[in-house]
């Protein structure tokens, strides 16, 4: 399973750039301001728990049998999905009906944090 999660953390990273540079360059002048600063969360919101996500991975690594890390790992690559890919949708469709899960993505985002403390709490030798 940390496999497929590591290759989704690099496909997000990589979308995430990919993202940024057509925000950038493509729909500068074409969207207007608070569309083009939806589309901009999202890829910020993306590489970061992209970062996150990779560094709860090497925590699994250490703490092999950490549950918590596990669901940290699901709730940042679901909220990933969900956050960031609502946003996208909505900016370059204008379908509002996408709006809804965007909240869902940030709770999702919200709960791998928590999910993160809990496991990090229980095994750091701090």
């Amino acid at each position: 399973m940390t496999k497929y999660f590591f290759l989704f953390a690099a496909l997000s990273g990589f979308c995430s750039v990919a993202c940024g540079a057509f925000g950038a360059h493509a729909l500068e002048g074409v969207l207007e301001p608070r569309m083009l600063a939806a589309f901009k969360t999202g890829t910020q919101y993306q590489m970061s728990h992209t970062l996150v996500l990779l560094l709860a991975l090497l925590f699994r690594e250490v703490w092999r049998d950490n549950r918590q890390l596990l669901l940290a790992c699901y709730s940042f690559a679901g909220g990933i999905i969900l956050f960031s890919g609502s946003l996208y949708l909505i900016t370059l469709t204008g379908i509002s009906w996408f709006g809804p899960i965007t909240p869902i993505g940030g709770l999702l985002l919200l709960s791998g944090w928590l999910f993160l403390a809990v496991g990090t709490w229980r095994n750091a030798n701090v």
